[in-house]
Formats: C-alpha cells, sequence, structure tokens
C-alpha cells in the first residue's frame, strides 16, 4: 500500500519548539507517512532542516538522530526522556515554567531585553545559535533530493515575507528565521541582485508561510504543527502574559489569513466556480495540543529548560499519535479542521 505523502508547516515559538521535535519523532518513527514539502519558520525552520539533512543522510532514524542532536545542543537532556518516576518526582510543568517566569535572573534579562538593544553590546555581541547551526549539513540542507524545505523570514525594510529555498539556505538564513528583534540583531543577508537586506523572525509575516506548498507536485495535505494557541480562556494581566498574548495574536494572524483563502477556494471549487485543476486543491490538518501550551509561560520560549524540552517532546509525540490514530485515513481525501470555526 502506497503511503500517503504529506506537506509539513512548522510554526516557530523559541524553545516550544521541542514540542514540534515530538511530533517528528513520532511521524518518522512510525513511518505511516511520506514527507514532500517542508515549511517552517524559527524553530520551525530549525527543525525542518535538522529534519531533512538526518533524512537524506541516513533515512527516518538518522532524521531522529539529528533532531535529538539539534536539541540536546539547545539544552534537551535525553537521560530525563523516557524516565516517568523521575518525573513524576520533579515539579508540574506550569510549576516550572512560572519558576522560571518569576526567578530574578529571568526578571533581570527580561527587563534588559527591554530597556536596552542588541545593538548596544558592541563587540561582545554573539548569537548562541549560530556555533550549533554551523555544525548542520548544508549540502543535505540545500539539496534537490529529499523533501521540499521553505524557509520564512521577514524583510525588516519592507515587512514582507522572505522564503529561501535550496542553494539559499544556510546558517544566515535560519539565523534570520530565528531572529527575534529584542534579543538579536537583525541578520544581514546579500541578496541576487547584490543588495544587502536585513531580516527578523519570520513569525511576524508567516508562520508558518503556507504558499510554498502549494507547488504542483507537491501533495494536497498541508499538516500544520501548531505552537502557538489560537486561544486562550483566560485574560493576561501581568505585562509578561501581555506581551505573550500580543506576540501570540500577531504571530497567528498570517497563518489565519493563508487559511481564509484556503477555505475561501475550496468553497469555489465545490460551487463550481471554479474548474476543478485550475487551483490547487489544499486540504488541511493541524496537530496541537494548546492545553499544554497555555500551561507554559513566556519564559519557557526563551529559556531552554531541559526538563520543560522533555516534556514537550514527550506532548509532541503523544499529539502525533493522536492525530495519525483519528485521521490518517482522511489523508488524501479531506481536511481534518473545520477551517471557518478556526479562523472564525
Amino acid at each position: 500500500m502506497t503511503k500517503p505523502r504529506i506537506n509539513l508547516a512548522l510554526q516557530g515559538g523559541g524553545a516550544h519548539g521541542a514540542f514540534t521535535w515530538g511530533v517528528l519523532d513520532r511521524i518518522l518513527e512510525g513511518g505511516e507517512v511520506e514527507i514532500a514539502g517542508i515549511s517552517g519558520t524559527s524553530a520551525g525552520a530549525l527543525n525542518g532542516a535538522a529534519l531533512k539533512a538526518g533524512l537524506l543522510s541516513g533515512g527516518a532514524e538518522a532524521a531522529r538522530e539529528n533532531l535529538a542532536w539539534l536539541w540536546g545542543r539547545i539544552g534537551a537532556l535525553g537521560s530525563l526522556d523516557g524516565t516517568p518516576w523521575v518525573n513524576a518526582l520533579l515539579p508540574s510543568t506550569p510549576f516550572l515554567g512560572r519558576a522560571i517566569e518569576y526567578s530574578p535572573g529571568y526578571a533581570i534579562g527580561d527587563w534588559l531585553a527591554r530597556a536596552t538593544s542588541p545593538y548596544g553590546l558592541g563587540p561582545f555581541y554573539v548569537n548562541p545559535l549560530r556555533s550549533i547551526l554551523e555544525d548542520l549539513r548544508f549540502d543535505e540542507v540545500c539539496s534537490v533530493a529529499g523533501p521540499d524545505l521553505s524557509v520564512c523570514a521577514t524583510n525588516v525594510r519592507t515587512g514582507k515575507i522572505r522564503v529561501f529555498r535550496r542553494g539559499e539556505i544556510g546558517v544566515d538564513a535560519l539565523l534570520a528565521s530565528a531572529c527575534l528583534p529584542t534579543l538579536f540583531r537583525a541578520v544581514e543577508i546579500a541578496e541576487p541582485d547584490g543588495t544587502v537586506e536585513s531580516y527578523w523572525d519570520g513569525g511576524y509575516s508567516g508562520n508558518p508561510a503556507l504558499f510554498p506548498l502549494y507547488e504542483p507536485h507537491l501533495p494536497d495535505d498541508v499538516v500544520i504543527v501548531n505552537i502557538n494557541p489560537l486561544e486562550r480562556a483566560e485574560l493576561p494581566y501581568t505585562a509578561q502574559e501581555i506581551l505573550n498574548r500580543v506576540n501570540e495574536i500577531s504571530f497567528n494572524s498570517a497563518l489565519l489569513s493563508e487559511l481564509r483563502a484556503i477555505a475561501f477556494v475550496q468553497r469555489m471549487i465545490a460551487e463550481g466556480s471554479i474548474p476543478e485543476g485550475r487551483m490547487k486543491r489544499v486540504l488541511v490538518h493541524m496537530i496541537a495540543d494548546d492545553d499544554t501550551m497555555t500551561d507554559l509561560s513566556v519564559a519557557t520560549k526563551t529559556v531552554p529548560q531541559p526538563l520543560i524540552l522533555a516534556r514537550l517532546k514527550a506532548a509532541g509525540r503523544a499529539a502525533a499519535e493522536s492525530f495519525l490514530d483519528a485521521h490518517i485515513d482522511k489523508l488524501g481525501q479531506a481536511s481534518s479542521v473545520n477551517l471557518a470555526e478556526m479562523y472564525g
């Protein structure tokens, strides 16, 4: 039986991208589907690059190892994964998140990030992700073989999205995609026309962008791995909570706009207003765990605490398992999410 082919749309969200690590780990482990295309922003771009490099170097198991290497470098501790008795003795995830948020060290760092500019550090500035990304195998990341990979960043000057593909994807493109402007200096990249443009995090313009996955040679199914909650039941009160919710809303706005467009095209095709085959029939699916994400704080996005990363990975694996159990039969047939309900 032929495996369903899917595209992956991987959101950014800082250290919360460890949830996506778990999703990918489960998909690779089971082998129920084939990954044809990937569009990633910020942490989603890093996950996508590590995934593709691993697939081309040694298949699914090598991809799992490469993702574990990436998050090991970022801060995850493999020894905490798969040891339930240890996790049971440690504080709950919400407690850990609040403890980090209200710790003196985080409070000082958060204040400095708001009151100062990363440009004020002068020659002492360093992006901690650079040394990690320099060890990625970019000959495989940029290869024409394997899944199509698109990396999204935001042009600081124009505010428009910039999608890097194939040979354009390097250390700087990944750093640009994950460049939060309060923490990192804008990443300067030479464009093909010789100009130099500066880029910030892709989440401001596409988190992630779906349109790179509409190419005719790619399958209809787009599986969005969502790590920024679309809804929160409680009103934010603290400065950190308010800023976090503002960021979630702004980072989800471009995605919701694309989902509206997809729903419009689907309706036009169903009504016969657009001839069959004239436009891409995009089938949308989503893997998410809003309960886990709303339990976390803004601090856990920027502080990759090893235990929380391990728990996020486990939550991602569980969410992927639930999705495959419930919706694998819909792949290639129909969307598994109600788009109107999602963006309405």
